[in-house]
């Protein structure tokens, strides 16, 4: 009897030159290793887009987004700065409203008849002078806010403090800034003596201003009387504009606080969200890593099974 083939057969056939079965079998274990490789380079690096090949669109995405983290990193030192400006203002301030405040309780205790003038000028004075070194220390990164030239030509009352960093969907990128004006809280201002403690004030018949008041010559007379009652009103209106303006830099620090605040969230947000695009997984890469290495164990084992074919076929033409 003879043997024969029927149509729908599969007859597998045994070559010397073409191992197809070996042939399939590396091929699988080339992509193992390749997913492997991409496996272990995710866990390495804890990326699962590092570059733009691995997907252009969320490295894009990412890129943008992190650098825009870098320039809110900026925002938040300017921030920091504003902050500490307006901190050192606002002590000089506080410093300067007890100083005029001790002023103003001397030339009350000067209106008592038979007092030594000469000698309460003694302690105004000390005042006085504590009041100008206040001022001309209140000095940060440059910069004083409350003993000023407004003639000066780098001279600017709107001081600007960087507070935001946006971009919108054109890529237009948006710089806002938290703006102070120091033109009502200065107490010394070389250009005209225009300052809180330098300006003349004017009560009555008298003009003069809190840091040139003197009243050693002054005596017990009414019109001197009436002269120190005025230099008390002036002294207390020069009270009521620090008050004011330490009131005003008090809700510019709370505005600062704030926004402070707002681009730690932002910055926060962002981190998220770059996490979210390029972060990988590493719990789901673990449980793929450990996969992939039985694969590749499976498909070194399938390889060297296909590759004995060869030795099949010597064992044919062996008697």
């Amino acid at each position: 009897m003879s043997l024969c083939c029927f149509p729908g057969d599969i007859v597998s056939m045994l070559s010397l030159l073409t191992n197809a079965a070996a042939m399939t079998a590396l091929q699988n274990l080339s992509q193992t290793n390749r997913n492997l490789e991409v496996t272990q380079n995710r866990i390495s690096t804890g990326l699962r887009v590092g570059s733009a090949s691995d997907n252009a669109a969320y490295w894009s995405i990412a890129t943008t987004m992190d650098s825009d983290k870098g320039a809110l990193a900026t925002v938040k030192d300017a921030l920091n700065l504003g902050s500490a400006n307006i901190d050192v203002a606002t002590a000089g301030l506080n410093a300067a409203l007890e100083l005029s405040n001790e002023i103003k309780n001397k030339l009350v205790a000067a209106t008592q008849p038979g007092i030594d003038r000469t000698k309460v000028q003694d302690e105004i004075t000390a005042l006085q002078d504590q009041l100008r070194s206040v001022a001309d220390s209140a000095v940060f990164s440059g910069q004083n806010w409350l003993s000023v030239d407004s003639s000066a030509a780098s001279y600017n009352a709107i001081r600007a403090v960087v507070a935001s960093y946006s971009r919108d969907n054109t890529g237009a990128i948006t710089i806002n800034t938290i703006d102070i004006d120091i033109s009502t809280k200065s107490l010394y201002d070389v250009n005209g003596n225009l300052g809180i403690i330098d300006q003349d004030r004017t009560v009555g018949g008298s003009t003069i201003s809190v840091a040139a008041i003197d009243i050693s010559a002054l005596t017990d007379s009414a019109a001197d009387i009436t002269t120190i009652n005025e230099y008390v009103e002036i002294a207390d209106a020069a009270l009521t504009d620090i008050v004011s303006a330490s009131s005003s830099l008090g809700a510019s620090k709370a505005r600062v606080k704030t926004q402070q605040q707002f681009v730690k969230d932002l910055t926060d947000s962002i981190t998220r969200g770059i996490g979210a695009l390029v972060d990988a997984d590493m719990t789901e890469e673990s449980t793929r890593l450990q996969a992939l290495q039985v694969q590749q164990q499976l498909g070194v084992q399938s390889l060297s099974i296909a590759n004995q074919n060869s030795q099949t076929i010597l064992s044919l033409f062996r008697g």
